[in-house]
């Protein structure tokens, strides 16, 4: 009988096994532990995030559902999430982003040219986490001051112990971040500019009934907490775990070196291959019937990502890594309605990373035994991750 315990080191360490056995034995899957259930088919996790009249957000996206009654858009259901959505759209539209792309390629360039001369560095703290805070800092138009200190924050929110239970250091961070983001809204109600957080400030939300209000403190501070984590820690997560997937496939990463313009095909088949986010959660909000299991009223449901992206049903040897893989669509960003805005932000960042990166050290390796993984909330990726450069090449 399979077994499944998303806060366990072994499903830290490697969930694919287990989710492949959850496939083939328990495509419905219940935990009693923890309290959930876990749909990890292709087409089962699609038709969940589909079903937002019987699958509902609002009440955690987590396991835990620690986060619960905060102001966050992906706590929020139609109609409410539709009309907030709407306005953090407007940061991500294509002209702005295509915008941001000098910025970030300078940015990338600048920190490995740090590193041109070192025989090996962590990847993460040397780069990869360093790299988004900087872009949805300038996105957002946080001050440099404020930067470092919502990664460590970040950092301490995302730990979970092998129950699943965050710390009371993770909830001090999560207090933390969010009066360090309310002192940011404060000072820019006070000294409002020409930046996104102004124009989110006098931008109005139409209700359902179409009345018009502003956002509160609270709500912008949840907007600019949520975009600073989840614009943060998922490409500090995607780029290591490329980086392990180029380390392992050294013909992947020599020909990516050789023809980068193959890269963006090589991001979406990161994203595929090992997923920052690793499942969704959501509650029934009635008795629901999948393949002839109902899952009652009020159970929380997790659509497991990690699973759905290696479904032999969807993809053809799913666990390998090939950057010419023919992706039709995945759901590594999640789908529908609450598909990831800043996807074509965290492709952009992950793209241009690995362009400047391969300029630079075309052939590395990774020292496995220095590596370092955390048990967290949903996402899987490093905190440390020594890379061991064999060769450098003179960046153009």
């Amino acid at each position: 009988m399979v077994e499944y315990d998303p806060f366990s080191w072994a499903a830290a360490h490697n969930p694919y096994p287990i989710y492949q056995q959850l496939r083939d034995e328990a495509p419905v899957y219940h935990n009693e532990k923890h309290k959930f259930w876990a749909l990890t088919r292709y087409e089962d996790v699609i038709a969940g995030h589909l079903n937002v009249e019987d699958l509902s957000s609002a009440q955690g996206v987590t396991i835990q559902a620690q986060e619960a009654g905060a102001p966050f858009l992906i706590l929020k259901d139609p109609p409410d999430h539709t009309a907030h959505r709407r306005i953090i759209g407007r940061l991500f539209t294509p002209r702005r982003i295509a915008e941001m792309e000098p910025f970030i390629r300078a940015t990338a360039a600048g920190m490995l040219d740090e590193l041109r001369d070192a025989d090996r560095f962590d990847v993460v703290g040397d780069f990869a986490y360093k790299l988004p805070l900087d872009v949805i800092g300038e996105l957002l138009g946080i001050p440099q001051s404020y930067r470092e200190q919502i990664h460590e924050l970040s950092e301490h929110i995302k730990n979970r112990d092998e129950d699943g239970n965050m710390s009371q250091q993770g909830m001090e961070a999560t207090i933390g971040l969010a009066v360090l983001l309310a002192e940011l809204v404060r000072e820019r109600r006070a000294n409002p500019g020409n930046d996104v957080i102004t124009m989110l400030m006098n931008t109005p939300v139409e209700d359902p009934g179409g009345s018009q209000s502003l956002l509160s403190d609270d709500d912008l501070a949840g907007r600019f907490l949520e975009l600073a984590f989840a614009g943060h820690e998922t490409v500090a997560s995607l780029i290591p775990n490329g980086v392990v997937a180029l380390a392992w496939n050294p013909d992947a990463r020599r020909e990516l070196a050789a023809s980068p313009e193959l890269m963006p095909n090589a991001v979406e088949e990161m994203l595929r291959w090992d997923p920052p986010s690793q499942y969704q959660g959501r509650t029934t909000t009635r008795d629901l019937r999948i393949r002839g299991t109902v899952i009652p009223e009020g159970e929380r449901v997790i659509l497991v990502t990690g699973a759905a992206v290696h479904d032999e049903r969807q993809y053809a040897a799913p666990d390998t890594f090939d950057v010419h893989r023919d992706i039709d669509r995945h759901v590594s960003f999640g789908f529908g309605r609450h598909l990831c805005l800043g996807a074509s932000l965290a492709r952009m960042e992950t793209r241009v990373a690995f362009e400047e990166l391969l300029k630079r050290f075309p052939d590395f390796d990774v020292d496995a035994a220095g590596a370092e993984r955390h048990i967290n909330i949903n996402v899987r990726g490093l905190s440390k991750l020594p890379l061991v450069v064999e060769k450098r090449a003179t960046a153009s």
